[in-house]
């Protein structure tokens, strides 16, 4: 007994030690640590010019049958297919494999404060695989959100409060995989990368958590397709892209079927009668969503997110693939034959 006690002891002290650590870190990074995407300057930039384009290893693509697709010129699937299920890009921490993992249905559950008394919870929990974002907790909103998480897409700036909140998030995690995803340069494996070396020990103390993190190439290539669907440069238009985007696209290489929970249009916010919600559930208190889509999607310099175009992506992907939207329940119009590319909107 003593020596459990012992041990709990132990990996308790090195968690806090290490959340302690993070918290210092994360004050000195600054605004450039509070976005997402890769800020790697200049040498980034060129490195992203200079990228080979090279097929991506996927699942089984959500392509509709024939009979089923628009007639519209339809974007090309981001992710090719591969039968062997390796989703390459996403690395074990502790032994450096790629992820393997195919789901046929997925529930994609948003933090969005449209899903408060929802009652959502039981269909999302009788999903296949539930994709869950950042810190978004499950506990006293099982009701509307589920309890089940099959998969966590969550961002380097979210990691002190996924430690702050380790024994739900991770000590009652379940087999529950794990995808950090963070600037190469915090992500780096050469000893240099404090965000990896945090998830290594955290993968150490706590060997039984499937934590995996997304590799500088796949980061690349995540920045060329919002480029290849928006026209735009991530970089150069100060954008950052957001976990959302991350886990839908995850998503999209994961899952056969998806249902998103609680994702509004990408006009939602126009009609002056839109309801008011928090942008996240779990904080009743906090901001509101729309207010954050159009202050973030207006933002010119710092570190901001292109909400209301990436929910166009989004929805340019829905008329393609099999993806669906509930709470608010809405499905994507048909486009002309030739449409133009998706535009952000300022």
């Amino acid at each position: 007994m003593k020596t459990l006690m012992r041990h709990g002891l132990a990996v308790s002290l090195a968690l806090t030690t290490m959340c302690t650590s993070l918290l210092l870190m994360y004050g000195s990074i600054g605004n450039g640590g509070s976005g997402g995407g890769s800020s790697d300057g200049a040498g980034g930039r060129r490195a992203l010019r200079e990228q080979v384009q090279q097929p991506v290893a996927a699942t089984t693509p959500l392509q509709k049958p024939e009979s089923q697709r628009p007639s519209s010129t339809a974007s090309p699937r981001p992710f090719p297919g591969l039968a062997d299920r390796l989703l390459e890009g996403y690395i074990s921490v502790l032994d450096h494999k790629p992820l393997k993992m195919h789901c046929t249905s997925c529930a994609l559950v948003t933090s969005s404060g449209h899903l408060l008394r929802s009652h959502q919870g039981k269909k999302i929990d009788q999903t296949e695989c539930v994709i869950r974002m950042n810190d978004a907790p499950t506990r006293g909103f099982g009701k509307d959100v589920g309890n089940k998480t099959t998969l966590r897409v969550i961002a380097h700036s979210s990691i002190q409060r996924i430690l702050r909140n380790r024994n739900e998030l991770l000590n009652m995690s379940h087999g529950t995989v794990f995808i950090f995803w963070g600037p190469s340069m915090y992500m780096r494996r050469d000893g240099k990368g404090l965000i990896y070396n945090n998830l290594q020990l955290m993968n150490q103390i706590l060997p039984q958590l499937k934590v995996y993190m997304i590799s500088r190439h796949k980061m690349l290539h995540f920045d060329d397709l919002f480029k290849q669907e928006t026209g735009k440069d991530r970089k150069i238009s100060n954008t950052w892209l957001s976990t959302g985007w991350f886990t839908m696209s995850i998503a999209l290489e994961l899952c056969d079927k998806i249902d998103v929970y609680g994702m509004v249009p990408p006009d939602f916010c126009r009609d002056s009668n839109h309801p008011s919600v928090p942008y996240h559930y779990y904080e009743p208190l906090g901001p509101d969503e729309c207010t954050m889509y159009i202050s973030h999607e207006r933002g010119r310099k710092g570190s901001h997110h292109r909400f209301i175009t990436e929910k166009r992506v989004f929805e340019n992907w829905a008329r393609t693939f099999d993806i669906h939207f509930f709470q608010p329940d809405w499905k994507p119009e048909a486009l002309p034959v030739n449409h133009a590319k998706i535009k952000l909107v300022f």
